[in-house]
């Protein structure tokens, strides 16, 4: 395989159908979901709902700031938790950077580089790379030490998803001309644009740039897991096989993320026991498996229902000298709920509430899906309430999971106690979800509770479907509600004159027919 990347063409450059793919850097991470409440994590709230219900764009948000939040009372906790819940709630990314330009300059403590990821994270997930190399270059200027590999890697991938392959090496030189101005680049810096294709799944891509500049920066071992992941994350169990043999017999040395890469590949694809095979392979040559090896081969038992088995590295887990976290736990869950096993699931999320083991989104969005397949809208219901009094906020896709099981089981009380919930704990809801609510709203007659959500969605600088706005529109004119619909016309040219984006994101552009509006 290793071969090939030295013999392609440069003129290789075909781009692929784009797919998508979750980011292999880490996501943010809130510093507490715990139930007991401190008064920074109240503020946190606060601050946070403030942000979100301020109107965007009548209004600058940094007098609304300055009245909430004195310069004395700002931290960086406080900065890098409202960020978290900005980027995690999906608000605008326009009011995140005003946020973070606000603490910049106000704060009496230094910005942190994680509050600055975070900040350039929202902004390139919404498509603002204008905006986003501003910000870049400002940083360059006035803050340099808040510019790490991390930040150039969020760009690049953001750049890969979303344009060309030219596109993204035209945004690495500039990393290098106008950003990271007088630093030398190398082999990290190289890594990091093999990442941006490798998590896009672009393998044609990331084999092009290998060869075309391994003349210039030399690849190490960290170069060959990133490739080696790519072909993972593609799928191709033979490629990785025959990549990672290729990059042994030309000297490079395989670490324990090389290995973990090895059997997740093979467990993905179901292919539980090769994945037992590289753990004994990585055993004999003395690499110590991780807490993530034996938590990717619990996912692995589960996958071909194998709990006994599941069950057994589970278990072992002390044995080896390791601490069962929430991913490991996780593993287990699923594995059960895969095995329709729900009784010990639920047991087994009980011992992680008993033992201060957190709950994460993916503990509750496996545990729900479960408890659809078995138990129906009461044991749904009966966690999601829980959910809700130990705070903890799911994330997107649990959202839109929720609101399309409440909206088909015409329990249209729980969908709107979901995206009031979201509303107060300072959230801005995903369009996705908006467009389930207003169409289980509308299809029972409550127009009213449709508009209004709509407008929440549209005042927090959010821009709302062209399906869920049509469908409301017919509602609204059926009902005579001309005024209403003119309202929200309004309110979306409005957002359009800030925020324009293209016809291809299917963004709602206003009432359909120009005689409503005379």
């Amino acid at each position: 395989m290793l071969t090939l990347f030295f013999r392609l063409k440069q003129n290789h450059t075909e781009i692929p159908q784009k797919t998508t793919s979750y980011l292999l850097c880490s996501t943010f991470k809130l510093s507490s979901q715990s139930e007991s409440r401190s008064q920074a994590t109240v503020d946190i709230d606060t601050i946070t709902r403030i942000i979100n219900d301020h109107p965007f764009p009548d209004q600058p948000l940094h007098p609304t700031l300055l009245h909430h939040l004195p310069p004395s009372t700002i931290s960086t906790s406080l900065v890098e938790n409202v960020l978290g819940r900005l980027f995690a709630s999906h608000s605008n990314g326009l009011k995140a950077l005003e946020f973070f330009n606000f603490t910049l300059h106000h704060s009496h403590v230094p910005p942190t580089p994680a509050s600055f990821d975070m900040t350039l994270h929202i902004l390139t997930r919404m498509r603002y790379f204008d905006k986003a190399w501003v910000f870049l270059q400002e940083i360059a200027k006035t803050h340099p030490s808040l510019l790490t590999l991390k930040s150039m890697s969020i760009m690049l991938s953001k750049i890969a998803k979303y344009h060309s392959f030219e596109d993204t090496l035209d945004g690495f030189k500039r990393m290098e001309e106008d950003v990271f101005v007088g630093r030398e680049f190398g082999t990290e810096e190289f890594n990091v644009l093999l990442k941006s294709f490798c998590t896009q799944r672009q393998m044609k891509e990331a084999r092009s740039v290998f060869v075309k500049m391994v003349p210039r920066f030399r690849p190490n071992t960290k170069s060959m897991n990133i490739l080696l992941l790519g072909f993972k994350e593609s799928g191709d169990v033979t490629s990785v096989e025959l990549f990672y043999h290729e990059m042994v017999k030309r000297g490079f040395s395989p670490d324990n993320v090389t290995y973990n890469i090895r059997i997740d590949g093979y467990c993905k694809k179901g292919c539980f026991g090769d994945g037992l095979r590289v753990l004994e392979e990585m055993e004999r040559r003395n690499f110590v498996p991780t807490i993530e090896t034996i938590t990717t081969l619990i996912h692995g038992a589960g996958l071909v229902q194998n709990t006994s088995k599941a069950y057994q590295l589970f278990n072992e887990i002390p044995l080896r000298n390791l601490v069962a976290d929430t991913g490991a736990y996780n593993a287990l869950i699923t594995a059960l709920v895969r095995n329709k096993d729900i009784e010990s699931a639920l047991a087994l999320m009980d011992e992680m509430i008993e033992k201060h083991i957190e709950l994460d989104s993916v503990t509750y969005h496996t545990m729900l899906l479960g408890l659809m397949r078995s138990r129906g809208i009461e044991g749904v219901s009966e966690l999601y309430q829980k959910m809700t009094q130990r705070k903890f906020v799911p994330k997107t896709r649990t959202v839109v999971m929720l609101m399309k099981y409440f909206c088909q089981n015409s329990r249209l009380d729980l969908s709107l106690s979901l995206w009031n919930y979201l509303v107060e704990k300072g959230y801005c809801p995903h369009s996705h979800a908006l467009d389930l609510l207003v169409t289980g709203l509308c299809s029972r007659g409550l127009v009213q509770e449709a508009f209004e959500c709509s407008k929440q969605m549209l005042e927090r600088g959010r821009h709302m479907s062209a399906p869920a706005f049509l469908m409301l529109e017919r509602f609204l004119l059926q009902s005579g509600n001309i005024d209403k619909l003119k309202e929200l016309d309004q309110m979306i040219k409005k957002l359009q004159s800030v925020l324009p984006v293209p016809p291809s994101k299917g963004h709602a552009t206003g009432i359909s027919n120009s005689r409503i509006i005379m």
